[in-house]
């Protein structure tokens, strides 16, 4: 079994590490803005959707901040994990210099040290792991950072009831999710991926199939949700346009009827212009255990997929030579803007924040304080 499909093995217990998460909460009473850029931004996307919809959750998938954030006086939560994010790091930057409130999940670098200087609230997530597959750890730190504003209700209701499905569908290695990945994979030999779901819950999988295929599988893939659609790409599916296409649908049981109308009449219209790859319905009641029973399976077949190939799963080489090329290593001293801020390449510190100490939701508040101040580390999530 190669090394991704052992850390896709782990998503159960990523989440289940979460359920012991007491983070301080944020101030909700505001706009939130959740700073993310790949398997990073799919942790943030997926915690927006289980938020109360009272609540304003936006992401951010880009350099600096919404900008209504400064006017609306927005709270901001940056999701790194390496915490070396050029679009976060941006984004923090401003929220600083604007005086926002600001809070960090990741597993160190740049972003930890800001956090340490600044004594943001950070939740420390456990680190050595691509990005895309620790998103575990990031969704369930994410949430419980808004489960303990009140903008997630039942955070580990949440990610108790996802762990132990995603468990049963994995089944170690041998489950029926692992089955579904692997003939979906055979079907898309040759072809491009384009997965369709309906708005939220399954537009969300949808996307985290196409990363996934991107990342893991080295294949273009493409994601398209609907009702949208229906209004523009669906007039380009006539016969022998999708002769090099193999098409998968992403059904979720909350759908708006409206939406599942249109689903499978959108499967039926496009009939044979296109292969039909596989249509998959959500397991599951909460919002995160029904987007898991969606997205795992795409987890699974974008490793078949670079099986098939002959292909690492793991390096994603032309996105380091990306990066290379943009001069990432220019960016400790281009992306700080604040007046005042510290510049974290002339900072005395190691680079890695001392860890959050995250204790028991039954711990008095004396005790949490005489830890923080024992530890030297950021104001705790505790």
């Amino acid at each position: 079994m190669n090394v991704m499909m052992e850390a896709i093995l782990t998503l159960p217990d990523q989440f289940r590490w979460g359920l012991e998460l007491d983070p301080a909460p944020i101030d909700a009473d505001r706009p939130i803005v959740l700073l993310g850029m790949g398997g990073s931004a799919m942790a943030a996307s997926v915690t927006s959707l289980v938020a109360e919809s009272a609540h304003p959750v936006t992401v951010h998938r880009s350099y600096g901040l919404p900008e209504w954030a400064v006017p609306s006086e927005a709270a901001v939560i940056a999701v790194s994990y390496s915490g070396n994010t050029e679009e976060v790091l941006s984004g923090v930057a401003a929220a600083l210099g604007a005086g926002l409130q600001v809070a960090a999940v990741t597993s160190g670098g740049i972003l930890g040290e800001l956090a340490r200087e600044h004594d943001l609230p950070i939740v420390l997530v456990p680190g050595g792991m691509q990005p895309r597959a620790g998103i575990g750890y990031q969704t369930a730190a994410t949430m419980q950072v808004l489960g303990a504003s009140g903008v997630v209700v039942d955070a580990a209701g949440e990610l108790g009831e996802a762990a132990a499905l995603v468990e049963e569908l994995l089944g170690n290695g041998s489950g029926p999710a692992v089955e579904e990945g692997s003939r979906i994979a055979a079907k898309l030999s040759g072809k491009t991926a384009i997965i369709y779901g309906g708005f939220g819950v399954g537009a969300a999988a949808a996307y985290r199939w196409k990363t996934q295929l991107n990342e893991n599988g080295k294949v273009p893939a493409y994601a398209s949700e609907l009702p949208e659609m229906n209004h523009n790409e669906l007039e380009g599916w006539h016969k022998g346009a999708g002769d090099n296409f193999a098409l998968i649908w992403l059904h979720d049981s909350a759908d708006d009827p409206r939406i599942k109308r249109r689903l499978e009449l959108s499967e039926r219209v496009i009939g044979d212009a296109a292969v039909h790859a596989g249509t998959i319905h959500s397991s599951g009641t909460g919002t995160l255990a029904r987007l898991s029973s969606l997205a795992i399976v795409g987890d699974v077949a974008s490793v078949a997929v670079a099986e098939l190939a002959g292909t690492d799963p793991v390096p994603v080489e032309t996105i380091e030579r990306f990066k290379n090329q943009l001069g990432k290593e220019d960016q400790r001293t281009t992306i700080w803007p604040i007046r005042g801020s510290p510049n974290p390449a002339s900072s005395a510190s190691n680079g890695r924040p001392a860890a959050c100490r995250c204790l028991p939701r039954s711990t008095s508040d004396s005790k949490r304080r005489s830890r923080s101040k024992a530890s030297g580390s950021p104001r705790p999530c505790t």
